[in-house]
């Protein structure tokens, strides 16, 4: 396949994907007035642009083998969808701040599943990328064994955080955070069925939980 528009790095005018970045100025990294500038741009302002171009880039790479793959999608329609520029902008400004894989791939990931004919409505899509900036790689990896799991399995923190009793602390913890996010019935890994109403038992994650976690999942293998 020949190298096209849409994976090169943007340019200020280029009519692609980059429309969304250029509509909301995140081409510009934000300087620093003052004497602090100049140690800014020295230290900060490198990484900054080489996330912003590294994330660019892949963006552009997955809508454009998403357009390959997925029947009626056209890249070119994404410029007028007010929507989707809102979904692309915030998942983009997290994922300038991040470096981790992760955390960058769920943010990717829900950019390609915002421009499906399921996707969530747009609030929940803007929730679920709220609760994706505020997690960890360690929450994303544990809610996705929670789910894998069905039932409350013990092994599942032993093979997770269970080296030390510091990383104890961790795991109940992000037990804690994942149920504050709606995300888990459960209170506490030793509580097994604490929390549980109505729900299928052996169910560890919530149906919000289940959504969240299918909007950041890949909705095809691209690379």
């Amino acid at each position: 396949m020949h190298e096209t528009d849409i994976t090169k790095r943007p340019k200020p005018d280029a009519d692609d994907v980059a429309h969304a970045f250029k509509k909301a100025g995140l081409s510009a990294i934000p300087g620093v007035g003052g004497p602090a500038s100049e140690l800014f741009s020295l230290v900060v302002t490198p990484s900054l642009e080489k996330r912003r171009d590294e994330w660019i880039e892949s963006i552009g790479k997955a809508l454009k083998a998403l357009e390959e793959k997925t029947e009626g999608f056209k890249i070119e329609n994404l410029k007028n969808n007010e929507a989707f520029v809102s979904v692309l902008m915030q998942a983009s400004q997290t994922a300038i701040r991040n470096h981790q894989k992760e955390k960058l791939e769920a943010l990717r990931n829900a950019v390609l599943n915002a421009t499906l004919p399921n996707a969530p409505e747009e609030d929940l899509q803007l929730m679920f990328l709220t609760i994706v900036d505020s997690l960890t790689p360690s929450h994303l990896k544990l809610l996705k064994r929670l789910d894998e799991a069905k039932i409350m399995d013990m092994e599942v923190p032993k093979s997770f955080f269970f080296d030390s009793k510091a990383r104890q602390g961790l795991w109940h913890q992000s037990i804690k955070d994942l149920r504050a996010h709606g995300l888990t019935y459960l209170e506490s890994p030793w509580e097994g069925t604490t929390g549980r109403t109505h729900v299928d038992e052996g169910q560890n994650v919530t149906n919000f939980g289940k959504k969240f976690l299918a909007f950041i999942t890949s909705p095809f293998y691209y690379e």
